[in-house]
């Protein structure tokens, strides 16, 4: 993209916001007001307003010529808050059950086709300070990211088997049909493991932290070394996870 082309774009978005911010302030107006307020021609406005439209961010309201803020701001502000929410109730958590097995305890949420860690708890035992928070993970070749895809719609679930499983060791599994056999089994028992599959001597269990309404909105992780979380006691760590990814489920308010 050249300089002009970039620079013309940055000032769409930038008046595409303000057109926002606009119509937060005054409940609604018409494409005239907009045009006045952002200092642009008619026809300006008139395209941003439709562009808005089509992505839900605004809708004309049932006076003819004016427009509000649309349901999908509402579905944007949803999705953030639903991140800010689990980060700051899963803070104490982590930091309780990181203390208990010393090692690393992280949460992770879906974003696109990766999971991103929102939180981290490192203990005592844990041999890296590495920061995971805001890292994005495959879906396939981590115990958060198997939670997440476990649970994520259909069409993010097909998405991901067919877009190329890649192999980070020897032990990732990249066979499509394998990994949604194994996916399922992580629904049926509640939880996931990865055994040196992102890195090798690095495993990992993983447990669905669920909304007010049971969907999984994110998923809590403990890993460490392989010489210490050895495959044998996984299921053990998976269960003392399970049961804190309950009590954090409990506190974004589900209540099943």
């Amino acid at each position: 993209m050249t300089t002009d082309r970039a620079g013309t774009a940055v000032q769409s978005v930038d008046r595409a916001v303000s057109v926002l911010e606009s119509l937060a302030r005054r409940g609604e107006a018409g494409v005239t007001e907009i045009a006045g307020e952002l200092g642009v021609h008619k026809s300006t406005a008139s395209r941003l307003l439709g562009a808005l439209e089509n992505r839900g961010l605004v809708t004309q309201s049932g006076e003819r010529g004016k427009y509000r803020l649309g349901a999908g701001v509402l579905r944007l502000a949803g999705a953030a808050a639903g991140r800010l929410d689990i980060a700051r109730e899963a803070g104490p958590l982590c930091r309780d059950l990181a203390d208990e097995l010393g090692d690393t305890v992280n949460v992770a949420v879906l974003a696109d086709d990766a999971a991103v860690n929102v939180a981290q708890a490192r203990g005592s035992a844990a041999v890296t300070s590495y920061n995971w928070i805001g890292r994005r993970t495959p879906l396939h070749a981590t115990s958060s990211g198997k939670v997440l895809l476990a649970h994520a719609p259909g069409a993010v679930r097909e998405r991901v088997l067919a877009g190329g499983l890649e192999g980070f060791t020897p032990r990732t599994e990249t066979d499509p049909g394998r990994l949604a056999r194994l996916l399922d089994e992580v629904v049926d028992r509640g939880y996931a493991v990865a055994v040196e599959e992102l890195e090798t001597g690095l495993n990992a269990v993983a447990a669905p932290v669920r909304c007010h309404d049971g969907s999984v909105t994110g998923a809590l992780s403990v890993s460490g070394p392989a010489y210490r979380l050895r495959a044998e006691l996984l299921p053990g760590i998976a269960e003392r996870t399970a049961a804190v990814a309950a009590e954090l489920s409990y506190r974004m308010g589900y209540a099943g």
